[in-house]
């Protein structure tokens, strides 16, 4: 299964999905104008890759802005992943916030209390919005 790869652009997040090592990476806005489009080739690697996923899956998320269809989608794959904690494997969800942002802090709790995959919350300064 092939590396899920794309740069980010002012409305889409950089992905960086990565099944070799078990890292699911997202950071930037996710605005995008057409939603399908952008979202479901992505949640379609990442069903193949419930096919056989790694022993340990990491899903970092570094937003720093997302529209509601993008939430949908973010949710959907957090669901996905409460399927591989149910399966025995370990999962966890690393959460990166501004510091300042009170906001995106509490949509990942709100993201925390619907699945039962662990979340690690990890402030950052502005400054720190750089390549993860």
């Amino acid at each position: 299964m092939e590396v899920l790869k794309r740069e980010s652009t002012p409305e889409t997040p950089m992905i960086n999905f990565n099944s070799e090592n078990g890292l699911m990476e997202l950071k930037g806005r996710s605005i995008p104008f057409d939603s399908d489009e952008f979202w479901l080739p992505i949640l379609s690697w990442f069903e193949s890759y419930m096919l056989s996923p790694k022993e340990s899956t990491t899903f970092k998320i570094k937003l720093e802005y997302f529209n509601i269809s993008s939430s949908k989608r973010i949710l959907f794959l957090l669901y996905k992943l409460n399927e591989l904690s149910e399966k025995g494997l370990s999962v966890k969800v690393i959460w990166e916030y501004r510091k300042e942002d009170v906001d995106m802090y509490e949509v990942g709790q709100d993201y925390a209390y619907m699945v039962k995959v662990p979340f690690d919350f990890i402030e950052f300064e502005d400054k720190e919005l750089a390549p993860l």
